[in-house]
């Protein structure tokens, strides 16, 4: 084990989330726009050479993995990617999981298991059929639901990742808080990211802070604020009438920058070292040089050099704060 990746405020990077393609069989309209250029196959990274950077940073002390995307199970051949970084389970890496917006889990569910998935995040912004394919643009709800009983009866955990919408969801907060108790599945919302071209009125017009959604929650619920930490940006609460656990990931309301831990490596090779920053580091230069490890893992350490200590997501100005790229690009 060599020295781990430090940061230059003192925060040890242990979780890497990685986007195996930029490409998906939904348009999320708050995600994507409806006619997506999507990147040309060439230069995206063979799973190959996803391997080898994914290995270099378990080599270096990350000890989570979350497979992303786009949606990461459209991308072809992606079992023999799992079956890969399963080998490094228990040396040194300690969990793979990934995030997928269930299109493809009837099919995938029973062999990621297989492999040493033990939890997954499914993407699910309503219950309603009919919103479903207006937000998606392309989603049909029952394939979701189908691929969260295949998830189930294979054994996977699920926690089910809600954006909130303004105008969207909110009439359905206490529904999906019931489906989830009902299901077993964990419930994190979430607060609408400025990433991407959607223009400034639509992400303004989109944007539901959690703290009106918490403040909604308590009026009929009762909330206890817990300690737990699971080395992502969630904060959660117990709801004491059902014992749920509840997680709010607020950027905007709440900066979570202080205990961060990960960074997001693209398709394409690029590491970012920050959701809310431009800056990033080439990392499919030195892979396709041929360099050994040892200047692979040079080139990672001097990325990490550059972590900054927080985003610049600011809804506050009435603007957005906006990154150029899209969430898909990066990884979710």
């Amino acid at each position: 084990m060599q020295t781990p990746l430090i940061d230059p405020f003192a925060r040890a990077i242990t979780y890497l989330r990685v986007s195996v393609t930029d490409r998906c069989d939904f348009r999320c309209t708050y995600c994507m726009a409806e006619h997506m250029q999507f990147l040309p196959k060439a230069d995206l990274l063979t799973l190959e050479e996803l391997e080898r950077l994914c290995g270099a940073f378990v080599d270096l002390g990350v000890r989570k993995l979350r497979i992303t995307g786009g949606e990461p199970l459209v991308r072809r051949n992606i079992l023999s990617f799992f079956q890969a970084m399963s080998e490094r389970l228990g040396n040194g890496l300690d969990e793979l999981t990934l995030t997928t917006n269930g299109s493809q889990l009837a099919r995938f569910a029973a062999p990621l298991a297989d492999l040493g998935v033990r939890r997954i995040n499914v993407s699910l912004d309503t219950l309603d059929p009919d919103k479903f394919a207006a937000i998606t643009r392309w989603g049909r709800l029952p394939q979701v639901l189908d691929g969260l009983r295949a998830a189930k009866d294979a054994g996977l955990r699920v926690k089910i990742n809600t954006v909130a919408l303004k105008g969207f969801n909110e009439d359905e907060l206490f529904a999906l808080l019931d489906w989830c108790a009902a299901e077993g599945h964990d419930l994190t919302f979430i607060e609408v990211m400025p990433m991407g071209d959607m223009g400034e009125e639509q992400r303004l017009g989109q944007y539901w802070a959690l703290s009106d959604l918490r403040a909604r929650l308590a009026q009929r619920l009762t909330l206890t604020s817990l300690a737990e930490r699971t080395g992502g940006p969630a904060r959660y609460v117990r709801i004491e009438e059902t014992g749920q656990k509840i997680g709010f990931i607020t950027p905007l309301t709440h900066n979570f920058c202080e205990s961060c831990n990960r960074v997001r490596l693209t398709c394409t090779g690029e590491l970012f070292m920050c959701l809310g920053q431009e800056d990033r580091a080439d990392l499919r230069a030195p892979l396709r040089a041929g360099l050994g490890d040892a200047m692979l893992h040079d080139a990672i350490r001097a990325a990490i050099s550059r972590k900054p200590k927080g985003h610049d997501f600011d809804y506050t100005r009435g603007v957005a704060g906006q990154m150029s790229r899209h969430m898909s690009h990066t990884g979710g």
